[in-house]
């Protein structure tokens, strides 16, 4: 059986970076329209649901990842790069580190907006030790479907599936890392 399972190996791995990269979703696509992508996907949510407007002007602040490229076989993972809005101005980088384990196939892309309801729920986003636990669900981006959303733990998290397909049952989680665009220009 372990010879089975190291030759399974090699391929689940091929096969997920392959999925990445046919998607575009791998580290290297995160460029200088990085904001255009992340003010595109803002506009995109709004116009699917005007309701979200509420979140937008009472939340502390607002991560948008246009692009998650997320795949699987067994073990999954996903990645994104976003953008940090603080009273709607963008204030930085973020990123997005997704891993699960448990029945899962198949490859896809996604868009994901994080509301902060509190400043001190933003300070913990800020901090670089921000983490979603299993038990955070995600609403599934369309017409009406922010109306009866509400904050878990101080963040509302919608999602709008982009392109691929994922059929899975696993558990996991999000890390995200946060970068303020003056530290970056300082170096």
């Amino acid at each position: 059986m372990n010879t089975t399972l190291s030759s399974i190996r090699p391929g689940t791995i091929s096969a997920v970076l392959a999925a990445f990269l046919a998607l575009g979703a791998l580290p290297q696509r995160v460029a200088a329209n990085h904001l255009t992508d992340a003010e595109q996907t803002v506009e995109r949510y709004k116009k699917t649901d005007p309701d979200l407007k509420r979140f937008f002007e009472s939340s502390a602040g607002y991560a948008v990842f246009s692009t998650v490229g997320k795949g699987g076989v067994g073990f999954g993972g996903a990645y994104g790069a976003g953008v940090l809005y603080e009273k709607g101005k963008a204030t930085g980088r973020t990123s997005l580190t997704q891993a699960t384990i448990g029945l899962q196939l198949g490859a896809q892309t996604y868009s994901e907006i994080i509301f902060f309801e509190t400043e001190q729920a933003l300070e913990e986003f800020k901090s670089n030790q921000f983490a979603f636990s299993a038990q955070l669900s995600a609403v599934a981006l369309q017409s009406g479907a922010s109306a009866n959303a509400k904050y878990r733990e101080g963040v509302a998290v919608f999602t709008s599936a982009k392109k691929g397909l994922m059929v899975e049952t696993s558990i996991g989680g999000q890390r995200f890392g946060y970068k303020p665009f003056k530290a970056e220009a300082s170096k």
